[in-house]
């Protein structure tokens, strides 16, 4: 794989910054592709020597499924850090991909919304973690559930940036409107620095008129907040998860897989990651 982008010259050897660069992959919205871009970005990023951490903080649990790692594995997990202050490093684990690690979901985190609400200065409680600790990762992705709730305010709050999927369809713009007025209000109130990184379009279909007349909405009104690549509706994407990998080791040649590394070489030519 890096042999792949290398010869696309994507690679990049800058020295590891102090602090990892933390994005929320955040939508509001199910369905958009949010997790899929999660652990497919974090295994591009890999693959050009950046080390990556995945925070899984969706109880659902599917990026810790996309990464193969099995139901049992999870009984360390991201509610730990989040409620019992357990530190985020206990709760780290390798995954097979070469500089990729990630911390997994568990299924105690489906109540960790109620029990935020008792606990002081509760939208602070993951970047206190986070930022309580010394880690050797250049980026750190957190896959955010589908709401704007208290697991996506926590992200919100920990991240320097925020990454939004959006699925090239009618209630896209609708959508993230919503999304975009939470993170103003976050940054207002919150987290001063946070700001939208990027907005990637997702499953966008060439052969439907819709898709481009989404995109080419989203890219009028966002500009150059809005990637140039984008993420092809592909059937080997979809398929990737139930073997438990991400695209990028399913099926390196597809569509999908090829949308991501150019989608990694963007971010980090973006990024512009250099020592603190």
């Amino acid at each position: 794989m890096l042999e792949v982008l290398e010869e696309q010259g994507e690679t990049h050897e800058a020295p590891s910054p102090v602090r990892p660069r933390i994005l929320a992959i955040a939508n509001q919205k199910g369905g958009v592709g949010k997790t899929t871009t999660a652990i497919n970005l974090a295994t591009a990023l890999a693959a050009v020597k950046r080390s990556v951490l995945i925070l899984d903080l969706d109880p659902q649990g599917n990026a810790s499924t996309g990464l193969g790692v099995p139901r049992a594995a999870r009984t360390v997990n991201s509610y730990h850090v989040l409620i019992d202050g357990l530190a985020a490093g206990a709760a780290t684990q390798a995954t097979p991909i070469p500089g990729l690690s990630v911390i997994p979901s568990g299924i105690d985190l489906s109540g960790a919304e109620i029990e935020l609400i008792d606990i002081p200065n509760r939208e602070f409680r993951l970047r206190n973690k986070l930022r309580a600790e010394v880690f050797h990762f250049d980026f750190v992705l957190i896959d955010c559930p589908p709401a704007l709730g208290l697991l996506t305010l926590n992200a919100l709050v920990a991240a320097d940036a925020v990454l939004v999927p959006l699925q090239c369809e009618f209630f896209a713009l609708e959508g993230i409107s919503h999304l975009v007025r939470t993170i103003e209000r976050v940054k207002r109130t919150l987290n001063p620095g946070l700001e939208i990184q990027g907005i990637v379009l997702t499953m966008f279909d060439k052969r439907n008129n819709l898709s481009d007349l989404v995109a080419s909405d989203v890219r009028a009104h966002f500009g150059d907040k809005v990637y140039k690549t984008v993420i092809p509706r592909n059937v080997r994407v979809s398929e990737a998860p139930s073997h438990g990998k991400p695209v990028l080791l399913y099926d390196l040649r597809c569509s999908g897989a090829q949308a991501y590394l150019h989608l990694a070489g963007e971010l980090l030519r973006q990024e512009k990651v250099v020592p603190a």
